[in-house]
């Protein structure tokens, strides 16, 4: 028989509903039999003793909120009935001890990557053109057109197709036909074949910073632009520059330095008011960035072990399951990746509020410790200076899908970054360098996050979502995976990777996570596209911390 409620910590007192629960059904956990009182959907949570007004509501073991009124054993947690509030932290540092899985299968698995000159593996091949200001997004899309379809880089449109097919209705006076014109979903012009057949394509990252924002914003930017230069599925750039912009090719320069001092790709930088004409320096451009189109093409894949891998840890458009099936099945992956010898990547700090003192506790040196705490405590309070706080966290879409607060929504979260030790604690937009879990300083906001975990050196990202999403991103596979399997009937084309299976009880989530690192090596290698690659779903999103001036 299905379960019907689950209890994830010995602590809470508060059951989760795996389905549609109605007033006065009786449901049975743990020899004990629960009349509800209420209607309680699946998602929801209900309470399994008397709460008096400002009652502590726990779960994951943690304090997740307080009641704001009288809830009878039985009733359904929601918004109305129930507050955000989380419990507080300090530094208490001690040595943690880590039962690391059991990953002999996977000590001589290989993937096979492109290997670059500063030791770095990547996943992809990709040539990237970035401007550094917005100014120059109009000829970075005048790139664009010209490089996509006539290097075949470009899918063909079969959106453009339907448009070709309506405009030749109208002109053959057949216009009383289009509103019953249906396309063929399958249609549309042949793509053209790639000329360089080892390059995965031209990267093209629109944006809107660069200036008349703070300068640590700009400077954050040329951060971010670099991590990506430096990113190890890049294998030459083209920057595009105004001239007289607060992010200066210096800043860019020396931030690339910063990560890596003997930096050898093929780099072009073009400056608009030193170049003469527009037309001249488009035109240098696409030379430059021909040549080195023809030199990287040269780069093959090579095997090499899964302690290259640098992995992504994402969740967005949470439901109620996040925390039970998904979040700690890519967590159990996270864990697999570092006793491999392999780094993680969990950020989204506002989605950390609650479980501060439970990471504090697993940080392999004090020094971490600190600086998670600096890095929590500052952000907060920025939060607080522009009228806001991470109890406003939630989207509506996570409220009506059960997670009511903040904290409850955290405590599942945090589930994606598994039991391993915390190695680092990096601020935005820092690289990754220590082997095991970062823990990343970035806001929950799907794009802006993925777009900071791969600026920081993820080459794959998994991306757990209840509700369904589409995020991706320019230079690093995506792989989105559900909660719950009703979703991937609803959005089949963005999904990749279904962990209904374990609300069902047919599945571990440590089943559920050797299948996902398993998925994770066919990615890496080139084997499998995730859907977002194959729908083009390129998401990129600086974070701006600071104001316009």
């Amino acid at each position: 028989m299905p379960r019907e409620v689950l209890k994830l910590d010995p602590k809470d007192n508060a059951l989760i509903a795996l389905r549609d629960l109605r007033k006065g059904e009786r449901v049975s956990f743990a020899d004990q039999i629960y009349t509800l009182a209420t209607d309680v959907p699946a998602k929801y949570k209900f309470a399994v003793e008397d709460f008096p007004p400002g009652s502590n509501v726990v779960m994951y073991g943690v304090l997740v909120g307080k009641t704001t009124e009288r809830i009878q054993k039985g009733e359904v947690l929601n918004s109305r009935n129930m507050s955000h509030a989380a419990a507080g932290f300090q530094q208490e540092w001690r040595e943690y001890k880590w039962n690391s899985p059991d990953v002999s299968r996977w000590r001589n698995r290989m993937f096979s990557g492109f290997h670059r000159a500063d030791g770095q593996v990547g996943t992809r091949n990709y040539w990237l053109v970035v401007p550094l200001v917005f100014c120059e997004n109009r000829n970075l899309l005048t790139l664009k057109q010209a490089f996509e379809e006539e290097l075949g880089f470009a899918a063909p449109s079969k959106y453009r197709q339907q448009v070709a097919e309506l405009t030749q209705l109208y002109r053959e006076g057949r216009a009383g036909e289009i509103k019953n014109y249906s396309p063929d979903t399958h249609g549309g012009r042949a793509a053209r074949s790639r000329l360089f057949g080892n390059v995965d394509g031209i990267k093209f990252l629109l944006h809107e910073g660069g200036c008349g924002g703070t300068r640590e914003d700009s400077n954050n930017l040329c951060g971010l632009l670099a991590g990506y230069i430096h990113h190890p599925n890049v294998a030459g750039a083209t920057v595009l520059s105004l001239g007289c912009q607060h992010a200066q090719v210096d800043i860019l320069r020396d931030e690339i330095k910063a990560r890596n001092p003997a930096f050898a790709k093929p780099l072009f930088v073009f400056e608009q008011q030193k170049s003469g004409s527009e037309f001249k320096m488009l035109s240098d451009a696409i030379r430059a960035t021909f040549s080195g189109l023809v030199e990287v093409n040269g780069l093959v894949r090579q095997p090499v072990p899964l302690s290259q891998l640098c992995i992504g840890l994402k969740c967005g458009g949470s439901d109620g399951f996040s925390g039970i099936s998904a979040n700690p099945s890519i967590g159990h992956t996270s864990d697999l990746v570092a006793a491999l010898g392999g780094r993680t990547i969990l950020s989204e700090f506002p989605e950390l509020c609650g479980v501060e003192q439970e990471l504090i506790n697993r940080c392999a040196t004090k020094k971490t410790g600190e600086r998670f705490i600096h890095l929590m405590r500052d952000y907060a309070a920025r939060a607080k200076a522009v009228r806001s706080g991470f109890e406003m966290n939630p989207s509506p879409g996570n409220i009506r899908d059960g997670l009511i607060t903040d904290a409850m929504k955290s405590a599942g979260a945090a589930r994606k970054g598994g039991s391993s030790p915390v190695t680092d604690a990096l601020d935005y937009p820092e690289y990754s360098v220590r082997a095991g879990l970062n823990l990343q300083c970035t806001p929950g906001n799907d794009v802006e996050c993925v777009t900071a975990q791969v600026g920081a050196g993820a080459s794959v990202v998994l991306f757990t979502t209840g509700l369904g999403t589409p995020t991706g991103n320019p230079i690093a596979p995506v792989v989105k995976i559900s909660t719950n399997s009703a979703l991937v009937e609803r959005m089949p084309d963005i999904i990749d990777v279904d962990t209904g299976s374990i609300i069902a009880g047919e599945k571990t989530v440590e089943e559920m996570g050797e299948e996902i690192l398993e998925y994770v090596i066919g990615i890496a290698s080139g084997e499998l596209n995730t859907k977002a690659e194959l729908l083009g779903q390129d998401d990129f999103i600086p974070w701006k911390r600071g104001v316009s001036l």
